[in-house]
């Protein structure tokens, strides 16, 4: 699967010019079977990258524009009475699709946020009193504008958790903005893009990755590092055993692009800041995830 996953790679880098670590932890992050969410200013590629993952992995997508009128329903699907059948007959909502682009997920209501909770957690939906499955495999990729954009509502923590990697994609350099001012059209590239990965195939590549080894020394590293986070007077609250987890299954997914079918404390430290940041928050002056990822990273030896 190596060669395959090198194709893939290079196909978004041919997209989403000079951003190959923010792909390949979008790709470790949906290789680990986890939700992502891409944090950044209008304008920066978070639409593109998620229509690029979509589209190199072949996967059925829809896409949600979420608003402050967005119903939870929209996103859902409702069930309408047929009169000619004297029936109600539920109508799906977009949800149902195995990628879903929550786009500018937090300029919508608290309560049409949550409604994708049970859909992240679990790969279903209640709705009427009636579960209703979602087609396998399910990913949402949401994005968001930073908090100090007007018309934007927080995520909650609950929502937050559910998102095994928050990522940003910054500033393009100057050479990747210059290629953009020549007239490099991303759209069209996208257009041209072939599936590259089939169901079956990303069924493996999940299965090939939970596989990864990780040695007693390197569980070690990471129960000291959610320890730290526990227990230093800096941090307001830890990282929850789901947490601890996720930081396990994204430091796998890396390892398998990385071509090693076992983990080494690089794999951890890689991950960490987009596995972790969203999920803390300090006390006092540190309220922000990526200070206290530095934090932590300096502050727990990989040896013990």
């Amino acid at each position: 699967m190596q060669p395959l996953i090198n194709q893939v790679i290079d196909q978004i880098d041919q997209v989403l010019l000079g951003k190959d670590q923010q792909v390949r932890l979008a790709l470790a992050c949906l290789f680990a079977r986890g939700h992502l969410l891409i944090e950044d200013l209008p304008g920066m590629g978070k639409t593109t990258l998620a229509h690029c993952l979509a589209k190199v992995l072949g996967l059925e997508f829809e896409r949600v524009q979420f608003t402050s009128d967005l119903l939870p329903a929209d996103i859902l699907g409702v069930a309408i009475f047929e009169k000619n059948e004297g029936v109600f007959k539920f109508h799906p909502g977009p949800v149902f699709t195995q990628v879903l682009l929550a786009d500018e997920i937090n300029r919508s209501s608290p309560k049409t946020q949550s409604a994708l909770l049970e859909a992240m957690e679990e790969g279903q939906v209640t709705i009427e009193g009636k579960s209703r499955p979602l087609p396998t495999p399910f990913f949402v990729i949401a994005t968001q504008n930073p908090l100090s954009q007007s018309g934007t509502f927080p995520l909650p923590e609950s929502q937050l958790d559910r998102f095994l990697m928050r990522i940003s994609l910054g500033y393009p350099s100057p050479a990747s903005e210059r290629l953009l001012f020549e007239g490099v059209d991303p759209r069209a590239r996208i257009r041209a893009m072939e599936p590259l990965v089939n169901k079956d195939q990303l069924a493996t590549i999940q299965h090939q990755v939970h596989q990864v080894k990780a040695s007693p020394a390197l569980l070690d590293y990471v129960q000291r590092l959610v320890a730290f986070t526990r227990t230093d007077g800096q941090f307001s609250y830890g990282l929850s055993p789901r947490g601890a987890l996720a930081l396990v299954g994204a430091a796998k997914a890396w390892a398998y692009i990385h071509h090693r079918d076992y983990l080494i404390p690089e794999d951890v430290q890689a991950v960490l800041p987009s596995v972790v940041s969203h999920r803390v928050r300090g006390t006092g002056h540190s309220s922000q995830g990526e200070p206290l990822v530095q934090r932590l990273r300096e502050s727990v030896d990989v040896l013990g």
